[in-house]
């Protein structure tokens, strides 16, 4: 008996490997450049699936899903989210446009996802437990019940941002989700200070990096294989704003963002804040796990020029993430009745581990700068949010740009800053806004 072939969608295909899906769909092979090679067959068999010529089809960068089979994912449905922009269903990936992420403590509904295998699928919190083990003076495994009874529970304000957040901007091409600026949240979470339970285990002094493992599986299936498993340095470690967290806005985690416990260390990557939690091990090496290595959330130490070859020694891994800042009033593309004559600007700026000293606003390309009603955050790792009235003098078109100085003078520039795998783009947000005439 011949056995069936395992059927998977264009989206799970793309997610496991975007080049072999391209070679596989379309015959499209990626050149140095990371542009999607098309031609003859390929070129004809794409144009035949979407039902007309592509004219730029030599500038289409490689693995990436026409749009035309990526607006289908609208119809992927993610219980407990809200207007989120689905990038992938296998892993789950998915952003939220800039214009809802107006509150100051983003609603659970609307966190963006960031997967990188299966969430796993006992999630309950009666059973759940966390070893803290690896050098350490008492190794210890603990419920999420002994972590309430036994350390203090406290209440942050916390901004989590992935890596590749801004992506979507940078040319050539960086592999990976297409994010555009929707990877970013600033939920409450509940929970015990990481620090906390360190201290209890007796951190010992050979320890110099932590290893974060959680409950996901590998896409491949393979137990073991794991999907992501990172870690920071212990002194990132020891900050009192780290958390291990079981709750999100009051509530229970939701359980793509890594229910029933997780870490949240902010003003890092993302990928630090392991999901579905249940081991914590310090080493006395900086840790090598999947996604530690290699050019997985590293950028060159020195700038380069867009499309390089960088060396993998050439990489160095992110810490701290760079100032940054959204706008999310108004909504992009937004056309504003005759007669108006100023627009109500709102949005949130965040800056790694430092502090945002101002925000500036400009309405015409940038030659002036009006500075913003900056919010004092409820708690260090907060985004600020801040605010201001622009004037709009005339019908027409306007765009909106902001622009985010940290407590370092750090500045968000207007031009990217290519590396080979789109990280940390925090060139200066910007808005079309239309006034009618």
């Amino acid at each position: 008996m011949s056995k069936s072939k395992k059927e998977r969608g264009i989206c799970e295909l793309y997610a496991e490997d975007p080049e072999r899906a391209d070679y596989l769909v379309f015959g499209r092979v990626a050149d140095k450049g990371r542009r999607g090679f098309l031609k003859g067959a390929g070129l004809v068999t794409m144009g035949a699936a979407l039902g007309a010529a592509i004219p730029f089809h030599r500038n289409m960068p490689a693995g990436l899903i026409p749009a035309a089979y990526a607006e289908s994912l609208a119809d992927f449905k993610i219980a407990g989210k809200n207007g989120l922009t689905v990038l992938n269903d296998r892993p789950i990936n998915a952003e939220t446009p800039a214009h809802l992420l107006n509150d100051d403590i983003t609603p659970t509904d609307r966190l963006f996802i960031r997967n990188n295998g299966l969430p796993p699928e006992n999630m309950d919190p009666a059973t759940w437990t966390l070893t803290i083990d690896g050098d350490v003076e008492r190794p210890m495994t603990l419920s999420i019940d002994d972590l309430k009874r036994e350390f203090e529970v406290v209440s942050y304000a916390l901004q989590l941002e992935c890596g590749g957040n801004g992506r979507s901007a940078f040319n050539p091409p960086a592999r990976g989700n297409q994010w555009s600026l929707g990877a970013v949240g600033n939920c409450m979470w509940t929970g015990v200070r990481l620090v906390d339970v360190l201290n209890a285990v007796g951190v010992k002094p050979t320890a110099i990096y932590t290893a974060h493992y959680g409950a996901d599986t590998h896409l491949s299936g393979d137990p073991d294989k794991l999907p992501i498993s990172r870690g920071v340095p212990i002194e990132k470690a020891m900050s009192p704003y780290n958390l291990i967290a079981f709750e999100q806005n009051g509530g229970p985690i939701h359980p793509m963002n890594g229910a029933p416990l997780r870490l949240v260390v902010p003003g890092w990557p993302g990928s630090c804040s392991q999901k579905w939690l249940t081991r914590i091990q310090l080493r006395d090496v900086e840790h090598d796990g999947p996604k530690m290595t290699g050019s997985s959330y590293r950028v060159p130490k020195n700038n380069v020029a867009p499309g390089t070859d960088v060396p993998k020694e050439d990489f160095e891994i992110i810490h701290s993430m760079p100032v940054k800042s959204l706008i999310t009033l108004p909504e992009t593309g937004i056309t504003l009745p005759a007669g108006t004559t100023v627009a109500a600007v709102r949005g949130h700026a965040w800056a790694g581990d430092n502090f945002i000293s101002r925000v500036d606003v400009s309405h015409d390309f940038g030659t002036t700068w009006t500075e913003t009603n900056l919010m004092v955050p409820p708690n260090p790792y907060s985004w600020q949010t801040w605010e201001v009235d622009v004037p709009l003098p005339e019908p027409g078109y306007y765009e909106i740009w902001a622009r985010a100085t940290d407590s370092e003078g750090n500045q968000q520039p207007f031009a990217i800053n290519w590396n080979p795998k789109g990280y940390l783009n925090n060139t200066m947000p910007r808005v079309a806004v239309t006034v009618g005439a």
